[in-house]
Protein backbone atom coordinates (compact mmCIF):
# COMPACT_ATOMS: atom_id res chain seq x y z
CA UNK A 1 0.00 0.00 0.00
CA UNK A 2 1.30 3.44 -0.90
CA UNK A 3 2.18 5.63 2.07
CA UNK A 4 -0.45 8.20 1.10
CA UNK A 5 -3.17 5.52 1.07
CA UNK A 6 -1.90 4.06 4.33
CA UNK A 7 -2.12 7.46 5.99
CA UNK A 8 -5.59 8.04 4.50
CA UNK A 9 -6.79 4.66 5.77
CA UNK A 10 -5.43 5.20 9.28
CA UNK A 11 -6.99 8.65 9.39
CA UNK A 12 -10.36 7.42 8.15
CA UNK A 13 -10.50 4.53 10.62
CA UNK A 14 -9.63 6.91 13.44
CA UNK A 15 -11.74 9.93 12.52
CA UNK A 16 -14.49 8.88 10.09
CA UNK A 17 -14.84 5.09 9.82
CA UNK A 18 -17.88 5.09 7.56
CA UNK A 19 -17.89 2.69 4.59
CA UNK A 20 -20.14 3.26 1.58
CA UNK A 21 -21.11 -0.16 0.21
CA UNK A 22 -22.12 0.24 -3.44
CA UNK A 23 -23.57 -3.18 -4.12
CA UNK A 24 -25.03 -3.46 -7.60
CA UNK A 25 -23.47 -0.28 -8.97
CA UNK A 26 -22.44 -0.21 -12.63
CA UNK A 27 -19.48 1.49 -14.32
CA UNK A 28 -21.98 3.88 -15.91
CA UNK A 29 -23.18 5.05 -12.48
CA UNK A 30 -19.96 4.97 -10.52
CA UNK A 31 -18.50 8.39 -11.33
CA UNK A 32 -21.54 10.38 -10.26
CA UNK A 33 -22.16 8.37 -7.10
CA UNK A 34 -18.48 8.41 -6.16
CA UNK A 35 -18.30 12.19 -6.56
CA UNK A 36 -21.44 12.63 -4.45
CA UNK A 37 -20.03 10.46 -1.66
CA UNK A 38 -16.66 12.20 -1.62
CA UNK A 39 -18.34 15.62 -1.58
CA UNK A 40 -20.45 14.47 1.39
CA UNK A 41 -17.34 13.47 3.31
CA UNK A 42 -17.12 9.70 2.92
CA UNK A 43 -13.53 8.42 2.94
CA UNK A 44 -14.01 4.65 2.51
CA UNK A 45 -15.70 3.30 -0.63
CA UNK A 46 -16.44 -0.38 -1.26
CA UNK A 47 -17.43 -1.95 -4.59
CA UNK A 48 -18.70 -5.50 -3.92
CA UNK A 49 -17.32 -7.93 -6.48
CA UNK A 50 -20.76 -9.37 -7.19
CA UNK A 51 -21.75 -6.02 -8.73
CA UNK A 52 -21.94 -5.76 -12.54
CA UNK A 53 -18.41 -5.36 -13.99
CA UNK A 54 -17.13 -4.53 -10.53
CA UNK A 55 -13.47 -4.45 -11.56
CA UNK A 56 -14.21 -1.78 -14.17
CA UNK A 57 -15.83 0.38 -11.48
CA UNK A 58 -12.93 -0.11 -9.08
CA UNK A 59 -10.42 0.76 -11.79
CA UNK A 60 -12.37 3.87 -12.79
CA UNK A 61 -12.46 5.43 -9.32
CA UNK A 62 -9.02 4.31 -8.22
CA UNK A 63 -7.51 6.31 -11.09
CA UNK A 64 -8.97 9.58 -9.81
CA UNK A 65 -9.32 8.87 -6.12
CA UNK A 66 -8.40 11.86 -3.88
CA UNK A 67 -5.43 11.33 -1.59
CA UNK A 68 -7.61 11.20 1.52
CA UNK A 69 -10.06 8.61 0.16
CA UNK A 70 -9.55 4.84 0.09
CA UNK A 71 -11.39 2.49 -2.27
CA UNK A 72 -11.47 -1.25 -2.70
CA UNK A 73 -13.52 -4.38 -3.14
CA UNK A 74 -16.15 -6.08 -1.04
CA UNK A 75 -17.45 -9.66 -1.07
CA UNK A 76 -13.88 -10.82 -1.69
CA UNK A 77 -13.80 -14.63 -1.57
CA UNK A 78 -10.74 -15.51 -3.67
CA UNK A 79 -7.18 -14.92 -2.36
CA UNK A 80 -6.10 -14.19 -5.95
CA UNK A 81 -8.14 -10.98 -5.93
CA UNK A 82 -5.66 -9.44 -3.48
CA UNK A 83 -2.99 -9.03 -6.15
CA UNK A 84 -5.45 -7.40 -8.52
CA UNK A 85 -6.50 -4.88 -5.87
CA UNK A 86 -2.88 -4.04 -5.12
CA UNK A 87 -2.22 -3.40 -8.81
CA UNK A 88 -5.15 -0.97 -8.93
CA UNK A 89 -4.06 0.94 -5.80
CA UNK A 90 -7.38 -0.06 -4.20
CA UNK A 91 -6.26 -1.32 -0.78
CA UNK A 92 -9.60 -2.04 0.90
CA UNK A 93 -10.21 -5.79 0.93
CA UNK A 94 -13.58 -6.47 2.54
CA UNK A 95 -15.04 -9.93 3.05
CA UNK A 96 -18.40 -11.31 4.19
CA UNK A 97 -16.67 -14.11 6.09
CA UNK A 98 -13.51 -14.92 8.01
CA UNK A 99 -11.19 -16.77 5.61
CA UNK A 100 -7.56 -16.86 6.80
CA UNK A 101 -6.27 -17.52 3.26
CA UNK A 102 -7.92 -14.36 1.92
CA UNK A 103 -6.68 -12.34 4.90
CA UNK A 104 -3.10 -13.56 4.55
CA UNK A 105 -3.16 -12.83 0.81
CA UNK A 106 -4.34 -9.31 1.53
CA UNK A 107 -1.62 -8.73 4.12
CA UNK A 108 1.03 -10.15 1.77
CA UNK A 109 0.04 -7.60 -0.89
CA UNK A 110 -0.03 -4.67 1.51
CA UNK A 111 -3.81 -4.35 1.61
CA UNK A 112 -6.16 -3.57 4.50
CA UNK A 113 -8.37 -6.61 5.17
CA UNK A 114 -11.69 -5.65 6.76
CA UNK A 115 -13.11 -9.01 7.68
CA UNK A 116 -16.71 -10.07 8.14
CA UNK A 117 -17.46 -12.03 11.29
CA UNK A 118 -20.43 -13.03 13.40
CA UNK A 119 -18.96 -15.15 16.19
CA UNK A 120 -16.04 -14.73 18.60
CA UNK A 121 -14.32 -17.68 16.91
CA UNK A 122 -14.45 -15.96 13.52
CA UNK A 123 -13.36 -12.62 14.97
CA UNK A 124 -10.35 -14.04 16.79
CA UNK A 125 -9.31 -16.09 13.75
CA UNK A 126 -9.46 -12.96 11.59
CA UNK A 127 -7.40 -11.00 14.09
CA UNK A 128 -4.78 -13.76 14.25
CA UNK A 129 -4.50 -13.85 10.45
CA UNK A 130 -3.83 -10.10 10.27
CA UNK A 131 -7.15 -8.30 9.81
CA UNK A 132 -6.95 -4.50 9.87
CA UNK A 133 -10.55 -4.22 11.09
CA UNK A 134 -13.55 -6.44 11.77
CA UNK A 135 -16.99 -6.13 10.22
CA UNK A 136 -19.79 -7.37 12.49
CA UNK A 137 -22.42 -8.72 10.10
CA UNK A 138 -25.42 -8.84 10.08
CA UNK A 139 -25.30 -6.26 12.86
CA UNK A 140 -28.97 -5.29 13.13
CA UNK A 141 -30.07 -8.91 13.40
CA UNK A 142 -27.43 -9.69 16.01
CA UNK A 143 -28.19 -6.56 18.02
CA UNK A 144 -26.23 -4.31 20.35
CA UNK A 145 -26.65 -6.63 23.33
CA UNK A 146 -24.88 -9.39 21.42
CA UNK A 147 -22.02 -7.05 20.54
CA UNK A 148 -21.75 -5.92 24.16
CA UNK A 149 -21.45 -9.57 25.22
CA UNK A 150 -18.62 -10.44 22.82
CA UNK A 151 -16.78 -7.13 22.90
CA UNK A 152 -14.87 -8.02 26.06
CA UNK A 153 -12.99 -10.86 24.35
CA UNK A 154 -12.17 -9.03 21.12
CA UNK A 155 -8.60 -7.77 20.63
CA UNK A 156 -8.09 -4.30 22.06
CA UNK A 157 -7.33 -1.70 19.43
CA UNK A 158 -8.84 -3.67 16.53
CA UNK A 159 -11.70 -1.57 15.11
CA UNK A 160 -15.11 -3.22 14.79
CA UNK A 161 -17.57 -1.76 12.29
CA UNK A 162 -21.28 -2.59 12.42
CA UNK A 163 -22.67 -3.55 9.00
CA UNK A 164 -26.12 -4.73 7.98
CA UNK A 165 -29.27 -2.79 8.78
CA UNK A 166 -27.39 0.31 9.90
CA UNK A 167 -29.03 3.67 9.26
CA UNK A 168 -28.97 7.14 10.76
CA UNK A 169 -31.63 6.29 13.35
CA UNK A 170 -29.66 3.47 15.05
CA UNK A 171 -26.10 4.80 14.82
CA UNK A 172 -26.25 6.34 18.30
CA UNK A 173 -27.25 3.07 19.96
CA UNK A 174 -24.42 1.16 18.33
CA UNK A 175 -21.90 3.90 19.02
CA UNK A 176 -22.89 3.89 22.69
CA UNK A 177 -22.06 0.17 22.82
CA UNK A 178 -18.56 0.76 21.48
CA UNK A 179 -18.47 0.05 17.75
CA UNK A 180 -15.73 1.98 15.99
CA UNK A 181 -17.70 2.75 12.83
CA UNK A 182 -20.29 1.65 10.32
CA UNK A 183 -20.86 0.25 6.86
CA UNK A 184 -23.93 1.43 4.94
CA UNK A 185 -25.50 -0.64 2.19
CA UNK A 186 -28.96 -0.24 0.68
CA UNK A 187 -29.89 2.47 3.18
CA UNK A 188 -27.30 4.62 1.40
CA UNK A 189 -27.11 3.27 -2.14
CA UNK A 190 -29.16 0.85 -4.17
CA UNK A 191 -29.13 0.36 -7.94
CA UNK A 192 -30.82 3.20 -9.75
CA UNK A 193 -30.81 5.66 -6.86
CA UNK A 194 -29.79 9.08 -8.26
CA UNK A 195 -26.37 10.35 -7.24
CA UNK A 196 -27.91 13.51 -5.79
CA UNK A 197 -30.10 11.45 -3.46
CA UNK A 198 -27.12 9.30 -2.43
CA UNK A 199 -25.22 12.48 -1.64
CA UNK A 200 -28.06 13.82 0.50
CA UNK A 201 -28.25 10.62 2.54
CA UNK A 202 -24.47 10.52 2.84
CA UNK A 203 -24.33 14.07 4.20
CA UNK A 204 -26.88 13.17 6.89
CA UNK A 205 -24.88 10.09 7.90
CA UNK A 206 -21.63 12.04 8.11
CA UNK A 207 -23.34 14.76 10.15
CA UNK A 208 -24.70 12.17 12.59
CA UNK A 209 -21.26 10.61 12.94
CA UNK A 210 -19.71 13.99 13.66
CA UNK A 211 -22.39 14.67 16.27
CA UNK A 212 -21.76 11.33 18.00
CA UNK A 213 -18.01 11.91 17.94
CA UNK A 214 -18.36 15.37 19.47
CA UNK A 215 -20.65 14.06 22.22
CA UNK A 216 -18.14 11.32 23.04
CA UNK A 217 -15.25 13.79 23.12
CA UNK A 218 -17.18 16.09 25.45
CA UNK A 219 -17.95 13.17 27.77
CA UNK A 220 -14.28 12.18 27.83
CA UNK A 221 -13.25 15.74 28.64
CA UNK A 222 -15.78 15.88 31.47
CA UNK A 223 -14.44 12.63 32.92
CA UNK A 224 -10.87 13.94 32.79
CA UNK A 225 -11.90 17.10 34.61
CA UNK A 226 -13.76 15.07 37.24
CA UNK A 227 -10.68 12.90 37.84
CA UNK A 228 -8.30 15.87 38.05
Amino acid sequence: MKETRKFALETALRERPLVAILRGITPEEIDGVFDALVAAGFKLIEIPLNSPRAWDSIAAISKRCPADVVVGAGTVLDPADAERLATLDAPLLITPNSDPEVIRAGVAHGLAPMIGCMTPTEALAAAKAGATALKLFPAARLGTTYFKDIRAILPKGLPVLAVGGIEQSNMAEWHAHGVAGFGFGSNLYKPGRPAAEVGEIARALVAEWQRLREVAQQAEAFEREADA
